[in-house]
């Protein structure tokens, strides 16, 4: 080994932490650390899925396989182009495409709301959202009928768009009764594995070529 070399080597060391590079960190970003670590994902989520729909019965249509789906690209920015900052209907309509069935945009969005997934951009309604919110916190156990909450709202929005930000409330306020417990459990489940392995590439990547700025670099490691 030359000395060239045997700076890179110590680079790396210092950098990652580690002695040599091995095979999991070929893998491509986002990837569970192996195929039974996904498979006990796979299984947490068809867990936390069936106590979902069993505790709330769910509007969406959609089978558990499609839902967990859904769950997946929630935490996904990079299946479709968005997180929970940035999400659109776009997303929606992207994250549909992804699906097994024929799926549109607007079933995905009832899915996400049966799941607790709430993005930011969901409560950017034409009115008070928190507003609409107190006004389901008060009708808990009642029919609630969407053009009476438009008269109330006093916005002039049509029932078709408070009906549609009444269900992003619903699922706000159910989320909250549990104290956001499924919606934490499916961000605990999917973030940890694929934050910890972004972040151990971009450490890998930035510190490696800042240290390597003014060295050759065509060696083996």
């Amino acid at each position: 080994m030359d000395d060239k070399t045997a700076e890179l080597r110590d680079i790396f060391v210092e950098t990652t932490g580690e002695e040599s590079v091995t095979e999991s960190q070929s893998d491509s970003r986002g990837s569970l650390s192996s195929t039974t670590d996904d498979a006990t994902v796979e299984e947490r989520l068809a867990e936390l899925v069936a106590a979902m729909r069993e505790r709330y019965g769910f509007a969406s249509s959609l089978s558990d396989a499609d839902l967990r789906r859904v769950v997946r690209g929630f935490f996904d920015p990079d299946a479709v182009g968005a997180d929970v900052d940035s999400w659109s209907s776009a997303a929606d309509a992207a994250l549909a495409e992804s699906l097994s069935a024929d799926v549109d945009a607007d079933e995905v969005f009832h899915a996400r709301m049966d799941l607790h997934l709430v993005a930011d951009p969901d409560r950017d309604a034409p009115f008070s959202f928190d507003r609409l919110r107190s006004l389901l916190q008060q009708r808990t156990g009642e029919d609630v009928d969407d053009e009476a909450l438009a008269a109330e709202l006093a916005s002039g929005a049509d029932t078709e768009t408070v009906r549609r930000y009444r269900r992003v409330a619903a699922a706000d306020l159910a989320s909250r009764q549990v104290n956001h417990r499924f919606r934490d459990a499916f961000s605990d489940l999917l973030t940890d594995a694929d934050l910890s392995t972004r972040l151990a590439e971009d450490a890998r990547r930035d510190g490696l070529e800042e240290a390597t700025e003014d060295i050759e670099t065509d060696v083996s490691l």
